[in-house]
This record gives C-alpha cells, structure tokens and sequence, in this order.
C-alpha cells in the first residue's frame, strides 16, 4: 500500500538532504512498524506499508527532517483485511520469508519452511523491457524458480553506451553521478521503470534478490563503482531500496562479488537492519576465492553465498566450509558455473541438477541458485559487441539462455521439496551408506544418490528417520516408488544406474 505526499516546497537535493519515514501502529495489538519514505521525484514522496500479520486498523504518523509541513506530522488511518488462505501467492498466506528459529534456512512469517530456488537475471533491471520481463518471469516461474539475482544499477564505471535497453550496449541509468563513483544524483523516472519490472516479478511469485552496487565484475569489467562509492553514500542508498521494495517480498543482498570486507558492505548492512522492520533476509555473495566469511558474527547477517567460478567444476566443499563458520548463518552456492558460458557444453543440462542437489546436501540449506551465459548480463542478440566472450553463451541471446535445459532441474528442486519441512536441516554423513543427506531428526531425512540404487541405513539410525518414504527421479519430479517402513533399518529398494532423491517425513508416502 502506497501513502504519497507532496512537499510544500522545493527542496535542493530532495534525496540527499531530506529524510522522511512514518511509524505504524496497530493499537489493538500494539505493534509498531517504522518505514522509511522514499523520494519519487519533484515534490513527491511516499512511504509504502504491508502489515505484518495483523488485520484491523493502523494509525501512521510521519516525522520529517526538514521543516515542511506537505511531509512533517502528516497523520493517517488506514484498514489491513485479514490473511487471506486460499490466495495464490504463498508471501499472501504466509507472510514475507525471515530466517528460521536455527538460522539455517528460510520461513515465512507464519513458521511455513522455504527454499530459495533463484536464476541470476543481473542486468534485468537496467537491460530488459516489461515485455521481456514477463516473457522471463514466465519461464522460470513455470520452471520452479521463486528469486532472482539483481544488480538494482548497472555498476560499471567506464561503461559508456545510449539510453535504450534494447539498443547494444544500451542500458537504463539509475544515478547521474555513479560513472564518477557517486550515488547522490538520482534519477527518480529510472526507479519507477523498476517498480514496473519488480511488479512483474512479483505477480509471478519471483522475489527480487536485490543488489545495490555491484563489488566485483559488474557487467562488463569495467570498474564497478561498489568499492569506490562512500560508505555513507551506499548506506542512503540501501535505505532507498528498503523504503521502496521492502513492503514487499525481497531479499537484500547487501555485498556482492568482493570480498566481503569492504566499508560500503557493513555500512549497507547496519542501515537495513535500522530501517527493515520486516526482518527480511540481510547477506553477502562472495568472488570465487577468499575466507567467506566476513562480518559473520554481525547482527545484520543473515546469510553467506559462495561463488564457485564459471570453469564447470563441482565444489560443494565450499558450501561445506561455509557451513562450519560460526556463529550460524544460513549459506548456499549463490554462483556456480553459468550454463554454456564461454562454450557449448559447459556446465549444461544435468550438470545443473548435480550441482544443485550436491549443494543443498552440503549445507547450502537457504536453497539453490542458477545461472546461464548471456541471460546474466541480458544479451540483447545473438551477437550484441562489447560484450566480455568468457561470460557469451556461443549462440545466444537472454531470450535463447531462457530455454538451456539445465534450468528446468534447478526449478524443479524447490517443486519437489514444496511442502516438505526443510527448516534448519543438517548435512549428515551417518543415518546411511554412500549418499549424501540432510537431517533434521524425527522431522526429515532427505538423500541424494548420483547413480540410485537401494538405501541402507546406519545401524547408529535409530528411529531419527520418519517411516514414511518417497523415491523421487529429480530430473522429472515423478515419484519411483514411495511407502511406510516397519523398523527404522529397513532397507528401501530403488533402481540402479540413474540419479534419485530419497524423501523420508510423515506424509512422504500420500
């Protein structure tokens, strides 16, 4: 829900020198919820609300740094109708996604596990038109996929080229100033496209991963201004993005392709945390190679993403690695090798579908990520110059990378363990022979088999593993054999040869 004002005056640099929020109150319950308001160009600004839970009626009040009486002590009353169960999107029955009560993995509001099955569409939202955008956020809904990657600017410095999506080259500006390192002159119009492509998104059920400005690559190498930017100047703008999408589902991933520990990240992380009353996931993204754990016992962390390179290897180690940091924060691959990036044949078909199940199995708990050549940087045709050829997928355009079949198995991850209780499951090496397997005792079991075959368990299983069972061929979704096992070491006949998934929690057999 938008609530708009007008300034009574005009104001020099509205974005930089003037801020505005509205606390919340729902007297009946007693909750209180602050929201930033946002600068949308000229005199008008706004402030966007989305009640937390409770239904009834809210109070606002806004408090305003500058003396102007269009914007300061503006009161209001609004009417929040109650959840509704039957509706389509999961965020309306459930609530937007918080960390679970181990902070392993994703919740919504309400306690419903989750799991993140997310594409890398960086360069959407400054390189795609809405038309493209619902062509996009078609596919991947269909395929499975609940997120998506995003750069919120284009990050690179040098990068010169005409105004026009669709023009090579071309590209949205969303900073008048960021070619020179600065985030001070924004240009409101760019941002109102945006809320065009998220909305899109949002309807169909896709959360935007949000990215301020880039640390590492960016788009095309060429100086990504995350490093150079002011700390402060990036913390304003993380307050930007929180007051303008943050009354919707997103995620804020605050650092990206760096290393970790540069200022713009921590300062970016403690203005969320000040400003997101929705306690939506706060997390960093790493470059291939470094520690992966920066700022991890900060209390605006959330969550740590790996990068594993684009050269087709599997390294779930990195996961692994990850998973041991303490204190515990949630982790995933959030960039293994993009589909035929740099050649045909890299990293394709079920090579995605391997990686995905053996990150998840090696604590990548949070969920799953994918990525294609020329969709990441939104390749507008086949053969578009300026473009770096190691990130190319040989033939392809965004629209051409769609189709790699590679991403119809990351998707169907998050389809298959829909419903499924994942919250704070653990990786385990002990409940049976030769499989990899995630634990969360009494609750689930969950294997992952390269070649199939029977299951054993451990004579040290006990009765941690549910009876119920399903067998599940994770490149179709379609169940081999499901069941109720009589004792806790039963053995559970599969076929041979062929990749599976094995589900066991009450239920699993329906």
């Amino acid at each position: 829900m938008d609530i708009t004002f007008e300034a009574a005056k005009d104001h020099q640099s509205p974005y930089t020198d003037v801020e505005l929020e509205a606390t919340f109150t729902h007297p009946a319950s007693g909750t209180v919820v602050r929201r930033p308001a946002f600068w949308d160009g000229g005199r008008r600004w706004a402030v966007r609300f989305a009640s937390p839970g409770p239904a009834g009626e809210w109070t606002w009040r806004t408090v305003s740094s500058v003396a102007d009486p269009g914007l300061h002590g503006r009161t209001g009353t609004l009417t929040i109708g109650a959840t509704d169960p039957a509706a389509a999107s999961p965020f309306r029955r459930h609530g937007f996604w918080r960390m679970s009560p181990g902070g392993r993995s994703l919740v919504h509001a309400d306690g419903t596990p989750a799991l993140i099955a997310a594409d890398t569409a960086w360069g959407l939202p400054w390189r795609a038109t809405p038309e493209q955008a619902r062509t996009y956020a078609a596919d991947r809904a269909a395929k499975g996929f609940n997120a998506a990657l995003l750069m919120s600017v284009m990050p690179d410095m040098d990068a010169r080229g005409p105004r026009d999506r669709t023009a090579d080259g071309g590209f949205d500006i969303a900073f008048e100033d960021l070619e020179d390192g600065g985030l001070d002159r924004l240009v409101p119009a760019y941002f109102q496209r945006l809320d065009e492509l998220l909305g899109i998104l949002d309807a169909h059920g896709i959360v935007p991963v949000l990215q301020p400005v880039f640390h590492g690559f960016g788009w095309k190498g060429l100086r990504a201004a995350g490093p150079v930017v002011a700390p402060a100047s990036y913390a304003r703008y993380c307050r930007y993005l929180v007051a303008r999408y943050g009354a919707s589902p997103a995620v804020w991933l605050v650092g990206a392709d760096g290393r970790g520990d540069e200022p713009q990240i921590a300062a970016g992380g403690r203005e969320i945390e000040a400003w997101d009353d929705y306690h939506q996931p706060t997390g960093i993204h790493y470059r291939p190679h470094g520690p992966n754990n920066a700022s991890q016992d900060a209390s605006w962390l959330d969550f740590q993403w790996c990068q594993t390179g684009h050269r087709g290897e599997h390294l779930p180690e990195r996961v692994a690695d990850m998973w041991r940091n303490l204190p515990v924060k949630a982790v995933a691959n959030g960039e293994p090798s993009y589909e035929h990036t740099g050649g045909r044949g890299r990293a394709a078909g079920w090579w995605q579908g391997h990686e995905a199940w053996s990150n998840l199995c090696a604590g990548g708990t949070m969920g799953v990520v994918y990525g294609a050549g020329s969709l990441w940087q939104w390749v507008q045709r086949v053969d578009e110059p300026g473009q770096a050829p190691f990130f190319m997928a040989p033939g392809a355009s965004w629209r051409e990378a769609l189709d790699f079949e590679g991403s119809s198995y990351v998707g169907l991850l998050r389809r298959i363990l829909d419903g499924v209780p994942t919250a704070d499951m653990a990786p385990d090496w002990q409940t049976c022979l030769a499989t990899r397997g995630l634990l969360s005792p009494g609750r689930l079991f969950l294997a992952y088999s390269e070649h199939g075959g029977p299951l054993q368990f451990s004579p040290d299983a006990g009765d941690t593993v549910p009876l119920p069972y399903r067998v599940v061929d994770p490149r179709t979704g379609k169940t081999v054999t499901s069941g109720v096992r009589t004792g806790p070491l039963d053995l559970v006949e599969a076929p041979e040869g062929e990749p599976l998934v094995y589900l066991f929690f009450e239920g699993a057999h329906a």
